[in-house]
């Protein structure tokens, strides 16, 4: 039977909640499941409790989860959420690209038309890992940018970078 939680309540970062949840563990009535970053955005969540429970996250996509978040589930139980770490991709470009602006842009379209979030700080391009490591590189890769440096960087889920992501009507 899979237990079915809706209700968004807050996240532990609250007093309010620090209580209810100190409560709920005492009273057993805590479940706590860890996901993928990747779940964050997903308006439905299929995942198992650390227990073994079988749970059923209902959420608007409009909204990612976040490292804490609290739900009530409709047995009136907590589900308390843990978020492992992030891990995601660094483009960044050595040297001049010069001569390769289009190339920049069908880059840029290419990445946004695979819906692959993607967020810009300083001189490097942060890639949400929405799909399988080999594809998105081979899909970068095949650009021929030079100097486009392609790594990895692993984030706490209390650092995750914090990508937008859109949907079509």
């Amino acid at each position: 039977m899979t237990i079915l939680a809706q209700q968004y309540l807050g996240n532990f970062s609250s007093d309010r909640l620090q209580e209810q949840i100190q409560s709920a563990k005492q009273t057993g009535t805590l479940l706590e499941v860890h996901l993928q970053d990747a779940d964050r955005a997903k308006g439905r969540i299929h995942a198992h409790t650390t227990t073994g429970e079988t749970v059923g996250i209902i959420k608007g996509r409009e909204r990612s989860l976040c490292e804490g978040d609290v739900f009530k589930t409709e047995d009136g139980k907590l589900l308390l959420i843990h978020l492992n770490a992030q891990t995601v991709m660094v483009l960044r470009f050595e040297g001049s690209t010069t001569g390769h602006e289009l190339d920049l842009i069908h880059l840029g379209h290419t990445l946004g038309n695979h819906h692959w979030p993607i967020l810009v700080k300083g001189d490097r391009i942060y890639v949400e890992m929405a799909a399988d490591p080999i594809v998105m590189e081979s899909t970068i890769k095949a650009f021929h940018i030079p100097g486009l440096q392609i790594a990895y960087e692993t984030n706490a889920a209390s650092a995750a970078l914090s990508f937008s992501h859109h949907s079509h009507p």
